[in-house]
């Protein structure tokens, strides 16, 4: 058993991203949930094979544009999580300096920590046009072609779940180098903004975090940030924001 899940876990790290499903998908899946409930985070306890299943059956058995969110219903109720209060964060085009920040830091959850989120990431997968005939393997559309399309219903339901789970005081990471930090379309913006309970999180905290040699364009005073304020202020959210900020603490 701790030889094939190794095996497995090696194969994590070399994931091809042509324009089809990604190749060994399925045991790129697994052994990232094994990998997650034994090193990540083993205070919880999955059946890595039915949360599988599950997913299979929402992709395989209907056309590559026709994956709803509720869809995924079943495969979500096998991996039920709640995050954790006080150490959530949602960003929107500050990638690479939110993963930076938290391999150093490591007290805060983003999607992608959820087992959900660590099981899909930088995945790609569809299903064939033939009804029973598995994944396509050569080709799928691109996000922008569909309303329901297998990868963004996923993420979008993870989203929703992930944003509706908040609690405690929580983090937006914005970049200031960029117009439009504050995009109203973005995952963030159309779907874990609007699922945020107001009720439930007591402080939204914007940290404006520009490239080190600028440009510096937006700030909490100036472009679409201004806007998420606006927003949250509607919606009754305590709320704070810091420009230039340096850290996620």
């Amino acid at each position: 058993m701790i030889s094939e899940l190794f095996i497995i876990i090696i194969l994590t790290g070399h994931i091809n991203t042509d324009s089809g499903t990604t190749p060994n998908i399925k045991q790129i899946v697994i052994g990232r949930c094994y990998e997650y409930i034994t090193l990540v985070n083993p205070s919880y306890r999955y059946e890595c094979e039915e949360i599988w299943h599950e997913f299979e059956e929402a992709v395989v058995r209907t056309t590559p544009c026709s994956v709803r969110m509720k869809d995924y219903e079943r495969m979500f109720h096998a991996a039920p999580q709640t995050p954790p209060c006080d150490k959530l964060l949602f960003w929107s085009k500050t990638q690479t300096l939110m993963q930076r920040n938290l391999a150093v830091i490591g007290s805060l959850w983003t999607l992608e920590d959820t087992l959900v989120g660590f099981m899909f990431k930088d995945l790609i997968w569809c299903g064939q046009q033939e009804r029973d005939r598995g994944f396509d393997f050569l080709s799928c559309p691109e996000w922008s072609t569909c309303v329901s399309h297998p990868v963004y219903s996923l993420w979008k339901q993870a989203s929703q779940n992930f944003a509706v789970g908040a609690c405690g005081n929580i983090t937006v990471l914005l970049n200031g180098s960029i117009e439009n930090a504050f995009n109203r379309n973005s995952m963030f913006g159309s779907v874990e903004l609007d699922n945020l309970n107001p009720r439930m999180v007591a402080h939204v905290h914007i940290k404006v975090v520009p490239n080190l040699e600028g440009p510096f364009v937006e700030s909490c005073s100036k472009g679409s940030i201004v806007r998420l304020i606006h927003i949250l202020q509607t919606r009754g959210f305590h709320w704070s924001c810091t420009d230039r900020a340096l850290s996620l603490l």
